[in-house]
């Protein structure tokens, strides 16, 4: 998957020259939001962390806060997620979705269903540094059932690894008992199989689940489940199958209807410009009859919509 970015490293980069850019762009009145969305989307986030370091060093203030104290609303929330590291992006992302009343689930999901097991491991870590808790402590104390249970396990980053083929039929058979074919749903055959195998495992434990059951696995998910426990599962399904066709499922839907769901929309923009954002946009335009550019172009509006748009970094007619 290397290489899969929108946004690349800029070659002759000069840390220095970056930050006075950026200074002069907020100095004085008014802010001159063209120069600071273009520099900072054509820069990678390791050079974004250097230009950081140069600018308190050449003027003895924090980039980040003189970027939030000149921009404002969704643009600044785009900015300011562009700013930090992405292993801090995804552990600010997790703390939130967990901290205060209620809980923003969607987040949970689609941050432990698609990370690999390098990243859980390396979000848990930066967690306990940053907030001197235990992730899996906080998910825990704010879910419950089932749903909790499935989030443990990926917390777990514990996936087996390859096919084991001899299991292929013992696992379709296991979820087509524990679902379709029984009255009532076995959650926990669910949970295990689901949670623990890898993804090209399941992909061929769905091909047999389908010649065995005349059903799609999310077909049956969808039947027998409900809540959280469905959508996580639904999830780790999608990722099994294709990440990026998951995250481009995921910003079509924070698109589409009346309102934008932009929290979704800046976390997924941001997080995988430097990963899949090409393939996630190959995907949009295969699964949705318009481009991810185009649905961006139509649903939001100013520096906020330029800004995704050069991270989007093309427009796939």
């Amino acid at each position: 998957m290397a290489g899969r970015g929108t946004v690349k490293p800029q070659s002759g980069f000069d840390a220095n020259k970056d930050a006075e850019v950026l200074f002069k762009a907020m100095k004085g009145l008014g802010t001159d939001e063209a120069t600071i969305l273009q520099l900072l989307t054509s820069r990678s986030n390791a050079q974004r962390q250097q230009i950081k370091t140069a600018y308190k060093t050449l003027h003895g203030k924090d980039l980040v806060n003189d970027l939030k104290s000149e921009l404002g609303g969704k643009f600044e929330d785009l900015v300011v997620g562009l700013m930090v590291t992405p292993v801090i992006f995804d552990v600010t992302t997790l703390r939130n979705a967990i901290k205060g009343a209620g809980t923003n689930e969607k987040a949970l999901i689609e941050i432990l269903a698609s990370r690999t097991p390098n990243e859980i491991r390396e979000i848990i870590k930066t967690y306990k540094q940053e907030y001197d808790h235990n992730l899996e402590d906080d998910v825990t104390g704010d879910t419950s059932g089932h749903f909790k249970r499935v989030l443990v396990i990926l917390l777990q980053a514990n996936r087996q690894q390859g096919v084991q083929t001899g299991n292929i039929q013992s696992d379709a058979q296991a979820l087509f008992n524990a679902g379709e074919k029984k009255y009532g749903t076995d959650e926990d055959e669910f949970i295990t199989i689901l949670g623990n195998r890898s993804a090209e495992h399941l992909r061929q434990v769905f091909d047999a689940y389908m010649k065995l059951s005349g059903f799609q696995i999310e077909e049956s998910i969808q039947r027998e489940t409900s809540g959280g426990l469905r959508d996580v599962l639904l999830a780790i399904v999608k990722c099994a199958r294709s990440v990026p066709a998951y995250f481009a499922e995921c910003l079509y839907n924070s698109m589409k209807g009346a309102g934008t769901d932009d929290a979704t929309l800046i976390r997924i923009m941001v997080s995988r410009s430097e990963i899949d954002l090409l393939d996630i946009r190959a995907e949009f335009r295969k699964l949705f009859a318009t481009s991810l550019h185009k649905m961006i172009q139509n649903d939001v509006s100013g520096d906020y919509c330029k800004t995704l748009l050069l991270l989007c970094a093309g427009d796939d007619a």
